[in-house]
């Protein structure tokens, strides 16, 4: 059932399209059917899988960057007081100041290329993996660190040994929201200024009225973010094996039947 439920909201998203298409008679440059826009994916598979890639490699690089500038900065602020005082304002100015409306000045800083877009989603990841990483290393366990303390551990050792591996699953949901939303600065980087992406192949698409491949771009861009955000999802869960999992529908038999 597990495997199967995807496919069943997958089958049941494009009934209800279908259905909406029909009852309001939208027009195709409007609305178009699924059909259209399976035919489109066929036809321009080259065109649209090039954007793709160029994409993806933006919304990669850029979750490689915030996740590690993300994660160092919270390794500084937990352990340097000093450090911690300047980076938080600078943390809170960064997320005071709309990402959006830097786009344009990332593209004039550094041109038409990829780096306005990786700049763009490393900030948007930025803050969710400093804000998840740095709250679970100043909430460890206080027991652990007396322990340590007691045993006259130094405090890089209570760092690397009790604080960094208690506060990985913060870190964790960080970066798993960090993963959700860094296709959003990628996007809107090539929506500013690009020649390559899927956000400006969908611009394109759309001053010229075709919505079909528009929309073909858009289920694209959706299958991309999923697929990257189920791959570090699972990435995670192996590399943390002793995070339980508290969801109840694993760990009832009960409700694992009734589902």
């Amino acid at each position: 059932m597990t495997v199967l439920r995807p496919l069943i909201i997958g089958l049941g998203l494009l009934v209800v399209w279908q259905a909406i298409i029909m009852i309001t008679a939208a027009p195709p440059f409007i609305l178009p059917s699924p059909a259209a826009v399976v035919a489109v994916l066929i036809e321009r598979a080259d065109t649209i899988s090039a954007h793709a890639l160029v994409t993806l490699s933006e919304i990669l690089l850029g979750l490689l960057f915030g996740t590690a500038l993300g994660a160092i900065s919270a390794l500084v602020m937990a352990h340097v007081t000093a450090a911690r005082r300047w980076l938080l304002p600078v943390l809170v100015v960064s997320q005071a100041v709309p990402v959006f409306a830097l786009a344009p000045v990332l593209v004039l800083w550094f041109g038409y290329g990829a780096a306005p877009k990786v700049a763009m989603a490393t900030l948007i990841i930025y803050f969710p993996v400093t804000a998840a990483f740095y709250d679970g290393l100043r909430r460890t366990e206080p027991g652990w660190l007396d322990l340590a303390r007691t045993m006259d551990a130094s405090s890089l050792a209570i760092l690397l040994r009790v604080r960094l591996p208690a506060a990985l699953p913060a870190f964790a949901s960080g970066l798993r929201v960090a993963t959700a939303v860094a296709p959003i600065g990628a996007v809107v980087g090539e929506w500013v200024g690009a020649s390559a992406g899927l956000g400006y192949y969908m611009l394109l698409m759309n001053g010229r009225a075709q919505a079909d491949a528009m929309f073909a771009a858009l289920f694209v861009l959706a299958l991309i973010a999923v697929t990257v955000y189920f791959t570090v999802d699972f990435g995670l869960r192996r590399l943390l094996p002793w995070q339980p999992d508290a969801d109840p529908v694993d760990n009832d038999p009960a409700l694992q039947r009734s589902t």
